[in-house]
């Protein structure tokens, strides 16, 4: 292979890196906050007694976990705009696509781990007085909030990665703008290379974190 490597050519030219880097740390918060909140919500809705309730929400989630994060990226960037004629930023459409996928992965780590408070506390909960809304808020939602971290912060590595995805529909995070350094400098394969170290330099620590949690709850558990 006659290539000569140029790594510095790409360090010289790294503002837009780091710029495309916030916005994808940006994308990710937003994301999370959408998928914990909405996650915990549908795992309450999917459990219902009702199946007038519990058939819709399981098909969301099913919807969500089923299809590729791309399709749904592009749907709603392209096809809600002209189905509901709403028109919203790229990073709000992000977001939004992010979000609700995640919200679908969360909501099955809710459930399991709603499934797992025992029900002894419960019953205290009820003779403490406590209504449904205030058991919820006091025993259910903190246990299970505990019990699935790992698997929430694995869940939300896994949306830093996969927002990388948005650069398709010209959202400016780290991809797009590698993308663009790589087309200016043509030296793709060092930028893309520089890229995938900044994506793993930010997962692994998260993904040590998960592990150390999860060798936890097993010491703990035995």
């Amino acid at each position: 292979m006659d290539y000569s490597f140029d790594f510095a050519s790409v360090f010289r030219n790294f503002g837009p890196l780091w710029q495309g880097l916030w916005v994808t740390v940006q994308l990710t918060l937003a994301a999370n906050i959408v998928g914990l909140t909405l996650g915990f919500g549908l795992a309450l809705l999917v459990m219902s007694r009702w199946a007038v309730v519990r058939i819709p929400v399981m098909l969301f989630i099913e919807f969500f976990r089923c299809t590729p994060a791309i399709i749904q990226i592009v749907w709603f960037f392209y096809c809600v705009p002209m189905l509901f004629d709403v028109f919203l930023g790229s990073m709000t459409m992000g977001i939004m696509a992010l979000g609700l996928n995640l919200a679908a992965f969360n909501a099955e780590a809710y459930r399991a781990s709603i499934q797992a408070v025992p029900r002894e506390q419960l019953d205290a909960g009820v003779a403490l007085g406590l209504n449904p809304l205030q058991r919820i808020a006091y025993i259910v939602l903190p246990t299970a909030v505990r019990n699935s971290i790992p698997v929430l912060l694995t869940n939300g590595i896994g949306t830093f990665q996969q927002s990388a995805l948005v650069a398709i529909v010209a959202v400016q995070d780290l991809m797009y703008q590698g993308k663009t350094l790589a087309t200016q400098t043509y030296r793709p394969i060092e930028t893309f290379t520089i890229i995938a170290l900044i994506y793993f330099a930010v997962s692994f620590p998260v993904s040590q974190i998960v592990g150390s949690l999860e060798r936890r709850r097993e010491v703990l558990a035995s």
